[in-house]
Formats: structure tokens, sequence, C-alpha cells
């Protein structure tokens, strides 16, 4: 190991508008010499994609190739793998600039990798634009306003205990939806909070899609799909 190792950032890099990317995120990417992310299943990476344009030609590129399972094993050898790939290029000296979907501090994948690594070497972490704030953007409706308060739910929850935080909710953020779509609807629909629900599948994407849950007919959503329910918030 080199007398300094180099420093990992986390860096958020937004929920897909490239022109989302804050100043500091921008400039970090501009400067890498090490580049790593996520590619899910091998296929091209989200977060790649979003930062490409700042990447510099001559930058190594460290691909974490995670396998998206309901079990945990594989994801767990995906990160120990990746963690160990990133500290060698740490122990050479060298920064590297982990891509993060959205914020890297926000059910990001980052963490994963942050808790296996920031013991031994130095880590920093570059807030990005999430989802939940670019689907409210997209809403044009505000997650919340004066007193109220705003739940982030993944719906992967047990179905009683999303309902249960449902029916306190003022205004309720749903993500993970995808598959659990229909579990999601039929507790909305229970709750008679159907009509006061909205999905927003790729906030911030060209193909950005806004609709009224009671509009949506599939079982599934796509991947980057967010549902805002208003249960009892006022728009202000």
């Amino acid at each position: 190991m080199v007398d300094k190792p180099g420093t990992l950032h986390g860096v958020g890099v937004g929920p897909g508008d490239p022109e989302l990317l804050t100043l500091k995120a921008a400039r970090l990417i501009a400067n890498a010499s090490v580049v790593a992310y996520l590619a899910a299943n091998g296929r091209d990476s989200t977060a790649r994609d979003i930062a490409k344009a700042c990447i510099p030609a001559t930058a190594e590129h460290v691909v974490i190739d995670m396998p998206m399972r309901v079990e945990r094993g594989p994801g767990e050898r995906a990160y120990d793998a990746g963690a160990a790939a990133i500290a060698e290029r740490l122990k050479q000296g060298r920064d590297v600039i982990m891509l993060c979907e959205g914020d890297p501090f926000f059910y990001g994948s980052f963490m994963y990798l942050f808790a296996r690594l920031a013991g031994s070497y130095p880590c920093a972490i570059v807030p990005g634009v999430t989802s939940m704030t670019a689907s409210a953007a997209a809403l044009r409706r505000p997650l919340s306003a004066r007193n109220e308060v705003v739940k982030v739910l993944p719906a992967t929850l047990p179905e009683d205990r999303l309902r249960e935080e449902l029916m306190t909710a003022e205004s309720a953020v749903l993500i993970k939806v995808g598959r659990h779509l229909a579990k999601v609807r039929n507790i909305l629909g229970l709750l008679n909070l159907s009509s006061r629900a909205h999905v927003i599948v790729k906030a911030t994407h060209g193909d950005e899609t806004v609709t009224p849950l009671p509009d949506i007919t599939e079982n599934h959503l796509p991947y980057f799909s967010t549902i805002l329910v208003y249960a009892g918030a006022e728009a202000w």
C-alpha cells in the first residue's frame, strides 16, 4: 500500500436527467481516474449512463455485476467482490468515484460498499437528487406542507405492516413497487386511497410517465417506479 490510500467517493448522480447532476458530482466525475458502478444482471448501468458525458475517456471502469435475486447470498458475494476490486485501487493511492443512482444513502446500494470499506479507507459522500423529490416535481405537487408528515415506505414490507403505516399516513412515498403492485393496489383500495395515488415511472427520464393509480391496469411496474399517496395532505 502507498503512504496515502485513495478516497472512495460515493457520488449521487440523481434519478435520470444528467442535468440534475450537482456541480460537485460533475467535477469529481470529470476528474476521475477510476469510476465504479453496479450493472444489474449484466445489463448496462443506469448510473453510468446518466454520468457518461462527464466520464473521462481515460478513466478505468470497475463494473460490479449485481445479480438481482430475492435471496441475499449472491448479492452479498457481489458486494464482497466489488469492495475488493475498489480496495485494490485505493491501496494504490487512486481515488475511486462510485456512481450511485439517486442519492448514495437513500436506499442506495453504495451503503453496502461503504460498510465494507469505510473502516479501512477514507470515504466521502456526495448527495444526489432522489427519485422521491423528482417524482413530486413530475406530479407538480409538494410532498408535504406545514406540519404534515411524509412516510417513505418500501412496497416490499409485509402486507399488514404496509397497511398499518398507510392508515396513519398524511402523505406517503411508496418505493420498490415493481412486482408488489398488486399488493399495494389492494391495500390502497381497502383504505379508499386509490384515487389519491399517482404512479410516476422513470422520473426525469425522457420517457417519464405520470399516471393516476386507477388508470394502471398492469400488475407489475418497471423498476424505476414510485407511487405518491396523499391520504390527508393538502397541496400546499
